[in-house]
Order: C-alpha cells, then structure tokens, then sequence
C-alpha cells in the first residue's frame, strides 16, 4: 500500500489514520465497542464482535479501514477494503453481503466533523469507486460529502421489513389476527405430535451446529442456504460468541418429543429485535415450528421492552403475515471528482 496512505490528516482537534495491517485492525477492538455505544446509527452488525471476525474469516481484498481519534479516543471509524479488479479498484464495506445494516461509527456530538474528517483520509486512498450499502435511512454514511469526491444520488437498495411491537406476549398488540389464529393451529399441531419444548440457547458451538444443521435441512435442494459454505459456518463460529459475551445474541430452539425441530437466531439492541437466521426439519413442516419460535421471539423481545421487531433483508411473503411494513436501506457510491 502506497506510504502516502499511512499520514495523518487533521481537521480540528481530530487525528485519523488508515488501518491496513490486520493486527491492528484487531487492536482497534476494545476502542471499537466504546465508539459503537456512542453512535446513533450503530446496530450489531457494525459491532467488532460482528466485523472482526468476518475479516478473519473472508479477507477478500485489503484493509483500508480510517479510524478518527480525539486524543486517545476513537471517535469515528469507516471499516473499509480494496477490491481490486481491471477496471481499478472499488472500495467497500467491511461485513458485505453477510450484514444487513451496514454504516460507519461517528460519536453523536461531533459526526458531523468525524465524517468529514473520514472523507478527507479517504480521498488519499488509491480507489477509483466508493461503494456504501445497505444504509439505514438514519446513516452516517449519507451524508459524506468533500469537493474532491462525486457522488451519485442515492438510490434504494433493500427492503428491511419491520413489525411495531406493543401490548404484551399474546401478541394481540402488533401481529395480525389470521396470524394468531395460524400460531394458535400450529403449537396445537405440534403438540399432537409431542410434548413441546422452547429453550433458551447460549451462543456457543453447539447452538451453531444446531443452526447449520436445521438450516441446511430446510434447504435441501435449494442449494443449502446460506450455511452451506464452510466460511460462512467459519464466520459465524468466530462471532456468535463474542455477539453473546456482550448480550447481544437471542438464540433458541425448538423441541418436540425431545427432538430439537427448529433454531432461531437472532439480536437485541436498543429497543430493537432483529431476526438473522432460522431452520426447521422439513419432517415437521405442517407444525409450522418455524413460525413458533417466531412468534415466540416477538413474545420475548415485548417482554424486553422492544419498540420494533426487524425481520430483515429480502421481502418473504411469510414477514408481512406478521404484519412487517418495509423499511429501506439505501446504496451510494462516489468517484473521484
């Protein structure tokens, strides 16, 4: 990498620097969770519980990630990379098509002056295009701006369908009525054919080797899902527990008879559920248990005072059942002016 990247810019009383050694990025942890409780836009997915690991895991380019400081704080982090192609270099977000928000970290107070500074360094980087996706419409990355750069509009990139929770765990406050009433047939169901049982998992090992194993079940046949790929199995090995060491993973599983029939994976963070990954054995599909641990996520994240229950990219027909309402994330790119 090209020395001048290693200099400092200085815009007021801040320093930033890129991190293109992987050690360091590592480093940058323990600072990295600080910055993160103090970001507006922060969800687990910017978290380097989440974002370390996938660099360990995936390392598709070179790291090219700026870090903002303020005196010995981290203020303000872009966690980037270089993909380099013939037709020149792209710059893209550390945590690509795994994470389903993805922004950079900026302290409340001071973002403004943080993402401006973050511009600044960027500019010195040799890239020809700067990719941010999968936005959310509060991010800090929208509002990027430096004479040096050209940024197309911003365009729409994925729906993010999102349920409002309210009431209490019967769920009467927020899920439709024909859903209830399909919960209702389906735990009735199940337990015809066994004694029902949910659990709380921890996130560790033997909940993954549960997740991979229903997840690839329920695609048998269409391709394996997600989980088929021995480094995504890798990715989620390394972030699951370090995502449950600071709270942030809800994990359960379903038995019926004893049998463990379903597995859900999900987070909670500031007022928000998010469901990430399910699987089911397709031997017990008319019992719906995909839609019970559903159904009783959203019990559980009432119970935790949750204002919203986010299902996430894609727009399944299943998510709007509940009576999820889209929300969009948006994609931006710039050029060199």
């Amino acid at each position: 990498m090209p020395a001048l990247r290693c200099g400092t810019v200085r815009k007021a009383v801040l320093r930033s620097e890129i991190i293109d050694d992987p050690v360091k990025f590592d480093a940058l942890t323990p600072h990295w969770w600080k910055l993160w409780e103090q970001s507006s836009s922060a969800t687990p997915f910017q978290s380097p519980a989440w974002l370390v690991p996938w660099w360990r895991a995936f390392a598709p380019g070179e790291l090219a990630t700026v870090a903002v400081w303020r005196g010995g704080d981290l203020v303000g982090l872009a966690p980037l990379y270089l993909e380099h192609g013939t037709a020149g270099s792209k710059l893209l977000p550390v945590g690509i098509s795994l994470s389903d928000y993805l922004d950079i970290l900026a302290v409340r107070d001071i973002e403004a002056a943080v993402v401006a500074t973050i511009a600044e360094t960027i500019c010195s980087v040799g890239w020809s295009q700067w990719i941010l996706s999968d936005l959310p419409q509060n991010s800090a990355g929208l509002t990027i701006a430096h004479p040096g750069l050209t940024v197309e509009r911003p365009v729409i990139h994925a729906a993010c369908p999102v349920l409002a929770v309210a009431g209490d765990d019967t769920l009467a406050g927020c899920v439709p009525a024909r859903r209830r009433r399909q919960l209702r047939r389906a735990r009735q169901a199940a337990s015809r054919r066994g004694r029902l049982a949910l659990a709380s998992a921890r996130g560790d090992q033997n909940f993954l080797n549960q997740l991979i194993r229903l997840h690839q079940a329920r695609w048998v046949g269409h391709g394996g899902g997600v989980l088929a790929d021995p480094a995504v199995q890798h990715f989620h090995g390394l972030s699951l527990p370090l995502l449950d060491a600071h709270g942030l993973v809800r994990c359960w599983l379903l038995a019926i008879d004893g049998t463990t029939v379903a597995a859900y994976y999900g987070f909670h963070h500031r007022g928000r559920a998010y469901a990430y990954l399910g699987g089911l054995d397709p031997a017990y599909a008319e019992e719906s248990p995909g839609a019970i641990l559903i159904g009783h996520a959203i019990a559980e994240s009432i119970r935790e005072d949750a204002r919203e229950f986010d299902f996430l990219r894609g727009q399944e027909a299943y998510k709007y059942g509940w009576g999820a309402v889209d929300r969009w994330t948006m994609r931006r790119i710039w050029t060199r002016s």
